[in-house]
């Protein structure tokens, strides 16, 4: 997944092509891809809570103890991987409605695929700014977006109006999973974990 991830910023038509070519020639392996990928925002999530700190509803900012950051890192991390694989079963359950039978390994590097630009505007999880995190996770869903609609026509061999609908209902179903599972972790961490803070970081 190394060699595409750049020309899918630049040139994603060209590197959908690649990507396909490349599942063709030899079936590609994309979980360990994926397990190394969602450390990006997991890591940078666990330093910029435990060491900047962050203020999402006051002013003040508040740092994280190191267990309830690792605890918060470990819980981005776990629920990144189990929605991108829950994508991947999701395309190849919807792919049988368009005479399409992609493996359930593809349907997940599909989904890692598609998932590239949350996986690097995780690393403003660094940077203790509100309206950053804010800027940068809107660009990488709108940007998500134009890498499912480009690519799935390509990657599953699709026709046009196949992909369109397709493609739809992908975004549909990935809108609401992003949405529970994000609420759902979120919702344990405060009520299950009981997050430790401590004393607000110097905003200097």
């Amino acid at each position: 997944m190394n060699s595409p991830l750049l020309k899918l910023f630049t040139h994603p038509a060209d590197a959908w092509i690649e990507i396909r070519r490349a599942e063709e020639d030899h079936p590609q392996q994309y979980l360990p891809r994926l397990l190394v990928l969602a450390l990006i925002p997991a890591l940078c999530l666990f330093v910029g809570t435990s060491t900047f700190g962050w203020s999402l509803a006051t002013e003040a900012r508040v740092r994280l103890g190191l267990t309830s950051a690792a605890q918060l890192a470990g819980l981005l991390y776990a629920t990144t991987v189990v929605g991108v694989m829950l994508m991947g079963v999701m395309i190849r359950w919807m792919s049988r409605g368009f005479d399409v039978q992609p493996s359930l390994n593809q349907c997940i590097g599909f989904a890692a695929y598609c998932a590239t630009p949350w996986f690097f505007a995780g690393v403003v999880g660094l940077v203790p700014v509100r309206w950053l995190a804010v800027v940068a996770l809107l660009a990488a869903s709108a940007y998500a977006s134009v890498l499912l609609y480009g690519g799935l026509q390509t990657f599953l061999r699709l026709r046009k109006e196949q992909a369109m609908l397709f493609a739809t209902c992908v975004w549909g179903v990935g809108l609401l999973l992003l949405v529970t599972l994000l609420v759902s972790m979120i919702l344990f961490w405060f009520n299950g974990l009981m997050p430790e803070y401590v004393r607000p970081a110097s905003l200097g």
